[in-house]
């Protein structure tokens, strides 16, 4: 494609899509990406990984803490772009900016849209237990996430899909949908079917508050939260005062009181079954197997926790 692309994107779930531009030989005039960030105490700047593979790749790279001033508004309408490619920026793209390129502004969003708009979508469709997720190609309009879709790929999500895990599959999937959204704009054969807004959901930014697990809830709402916060910021539960961060689990069909533990290998109860712990990192340790905690910590029978 002749035509000028400008990219934009920030963290990892951006990275294949740019890869798959610069390796399908696309002309990027640009590549726009989130500042450096604080890192260690504030002892580093650390740069994304789109700012780090546009240099890679030898690419122009800008970095403004905003988009809408006239300094980049001006320097966005000089470069007179095609087509503008999103990727998980992590900025609102201002009005003015969107009836510059020729070909509009193109997102790769993260979930099955109108289902799940915003922040979080990733985590809210497995913490939700949805039974899918997916990848749609949609213009970008003035309301957030609510532009015209024109392709849209679907994937099962089970018990044993994280979402580190459904993120990477979903950037790959993003990637290579983004590609042929492209060639058929190249085409004239773009066909974009606006949103049924009436079914809309939003994934809201996930809260601190919302890592604490409530045992009381169902063994499958449980692990939806352990899946869903996995990595970050992770599902957890105090004993004594400490704070014990879930990595991994499954479900067990044995009952106890909520809270409850049940046995010496770290099972706990739900409102329904339980819980059986697989990796565990508790606070100011190093992420560990269930075997190899419990080697060095014993926690008893009957214990209720929080």
């Amino acid at each position: 494609m002749s035509k000028k692309i400008v990219f934009m994107g920030t963290p990892e779930f951006a990275v294949p899509s740019l890869n798959a531009l610069k390796n399908n030989n696309y002309n990027i005039s640009v590549v726009y990406t989130q500042p450096p960030s604080i890192a260690n105490r504030g002892k580093k700047l650390i740069e994304s990984k789109i700012e780090t593979l546009a240099k890679k790749f030898s690419l122009k790279v800008r970095n403004p803490k905003k988009l809408d001033n006239e300094n980049e508004y001006n320097y966005f309408k000089s470069i007179e772009p095609d087509l503008v490619i999103v990727v998980a920026y992590g900025q609102i793209i201002p009005k003015r900016f969107l009836t510059v390129p020729r070909f509009g502004f193109i997102n790769v969003h993260a979930s099955l849209l109108p289902k799940w708009r915003g922040a979080a979508p990733i985590q809210r469709s497995i913490m939700n237990l949805d039974n899918e997720s997916g990848i749609s190609i949609m213009k970008i309009a003035e309301k957030l996430d609510a532009g015209p879709i024109m392709y849209q790929e679907k994937i099962k999500i089970n018990e044993n899909i994280n979402s580190q895990i459904l993120s990477k599959l979903l950037s790959q999937l993003g990637a290579k949908s983004m590609i042929s959204a492209i060639d058929k704009i190249e085409k004239g054969e773009e066909n974009f079917v606006e949103q049924d807004h009436s079914m809309a959901t939003y994934a809201k930014k996930i809260s601190k508050k919302e890592a604490q697990i409530n045992w009381n809830e169902s063994s499958r709402k449980v692990l939806a939260q352990i899946n869903g916060l996995n990595p970050n910021p992770g599902a957890w539960f105090k004993i004594n005062n400490k704070r014990y961060k879930v990595w991994k689990a499954k479900i067990v069909k044995i009952k106890g009181r909520p809270g409850e533990i049940l046995n010496d290998k770290l099972v706990i109860g739900c409102d329904d079954f339980s819980i059986k712990i697989i990796e565990i990192q508790k606070e100011g340790k190093d992420k560990q197997s269930i075997e190899k905690f419990l080697l060095g910590n014993k926690i008893k029978k009957g214990l209720i926790i929080s």
